[in-house]
């Protein structure tokens, strides 16, 4: 009876481990985002403020005064919950919720969505009025980075 209990024991306590482990490499794998522009865009940088305004809808210029496009990765994507997260602190409810007051008022609509990093890109790159975000790997010369998210 107590080699049982010692092997259940041991189990559960590899099992917990493995959990734990899994768990710490998934967060570890939230990968580092950059804030894009075209590479035709002349806008040299942007803080994170400014990124906010212009995604929530509350600023549709580049800090020049030109007119900014904001271009979201698709609705679920790790990328996106991460970069609301980093950029503006708010979670999917709360940008949900955002959303739908300016809708129900008249006084804005949501971004435009693309369905992945090389979506985002290629948009971006063909519209030097758009801005979004991708990870830092999918850069190539067709855009430049404005923003580095921590």
């Amino acid at each position: 009876r107590g080699g049982a209990m010692n092997n259940f024991i041991r189990t559960r306590l590899q099992r917990t481990i493995l959990a734990c482990t899994l768990g710490l490499a998934a967060a570890n794998a939230s990968a580092e985002l950059v804030v894009i522009v075209s590479s035709r865009n002349p806008t040299p940088a942007m803080n994170a403020d400014q990124v906010s305004a212009v995604f929530l809808g509350q600023s549709a210029r580049f800090p020049d005064g030109a007119v900014a496009v904001p271009l979201d990765q698709r609705l679920g994507a790790d990328a996106r919950l991460q970069f609301y997260r980093q950029v503006s602190g708010m979670s999917p409810a709360l940008l949900k919720a955002h959303w739908s007051k300016l809708v129900f008022t008249g006084r804005g609509q949501p971004p435009r969505e693309a369905l992945d990093d090389a979506g985002v890109r290629r948009l971006v790159a063909e519209n030097p009025s758009m801005i979004g975000y991708i990870e830092r790997s999918a850069l190539d010369a067709s855009v430049r980075p404005v923003l580095v998210l921590p």
